[in-house]
């Protein structure tokens, strides 16, 4: 893979910068990011909850931070918006076993959006992130969904996290994200989505038909070896691998693997 990369920093015209393929991300957080833009059928409807079924392949075989969620923004029916919801597992040293899960977002003008007390422990006592095992290779559904209560519950494998107060009456922008806090030239880590689910505001179940891929810029500080794979009903994002899928390609979601 490095004489990989050597030969196209050579190849690249003078003056124009070298793939960043090593050492740590040089964005603000220290973090490279992939996204998964879902694309709901037409017609689909407003969407009052969304649910995706995350494995984690092989656990980080590095200390650092990486984290792996479904996000949605939450609008009411005159396109207000209220800010935006992540929930998903992170691999977080200071926890036990350096496993986690982490339920929080931000409102429109950048402050962390307030929410109940979690009913799961925290070693780093953060409100957002909290004690939860997690096994490699095991499939777990996260779901963003309106509560009984008011605001939006985030649940992970059936395990509530708590619930953001926070207004709006359905979702959008949804998506699916990696974000590493790792070198770029770590080992690969992958991880497959898959059972992409939207339930609309008249209870009707639809799946996306595909996403969309985003890589975090390298002029943002994101690295340039992580990729997307398409894989029958779901999609891999591997990092520490050489690109194979570009920035802004569709990948259709097509039948279950048997």
């Amino acid at each position: 893979m490095g004489r990989v990369w050597s030969r196209m920093a050579r190849s690249l015209a003078p003056g124009r910068a070298a793939p960043r393929v090593a050492g740590y991300p040089t964005s603000p957080n220290r973090a490279s990011s992939l996204h998964l833009r879902w694309e709901l059928p037409a017609g689909a409807g407003a969407v009052m909850a969304s649910s995706v079924a995350l494995v984690v392949e092989a656990a980080p075989p590095v200390p650092d931070l990486y984290f792996w969620a479904l996000q949605a923004s939450f609008i009411d029916g005159a396109d207000r918006h209220y800010g935006a919801g992540h929930v998903g597992l992170q691999w977080h040293r200071p926890h036990p076993g350096s496993r986690a899960v982490n339920w929080g977002g931000y409102a429109p003008d950048g402050r962390i959006l307030d929410g109940s007390t979690s009913p799961l422990p925290s070693a780093t006592g953060n409100p957002n992130t909290r004690d939860l095992w997690w096994d490699p290779g095991q499939s777990y559904t996260l779901t963003i969904e309106r509560a009984a209560e008011g605001g939006w519950a985030g649940t992970v494998g059936g395990v509530r996290v708590r619930r953001l107060v926070v207004g709006g009456d359905r979702l959008d922008a949804l998506m699916v994200w990696s974000e590493v806090f790792a070198r770029c030239d770590a080992p690969p880590v992958a991880v497959r989505w898959s059972e992409f689910r939207a339930t609309t505001t008249q209870g009707r179940v639809v799946a996306p038909v595909a996403v969309h891929v985003n890589y975090q810029r390298r002029a943002d500080g994101g690295g340039d070896n992580s990729t997307a794979l398409a894989d029958g009903d779901g999609v891999r994002q591997i990092t520490g691998t050489e690109r194979s899928v570009p920035q802004g390609a569709r990948l259709p979601l097509g039948t279950p693997r048997r």
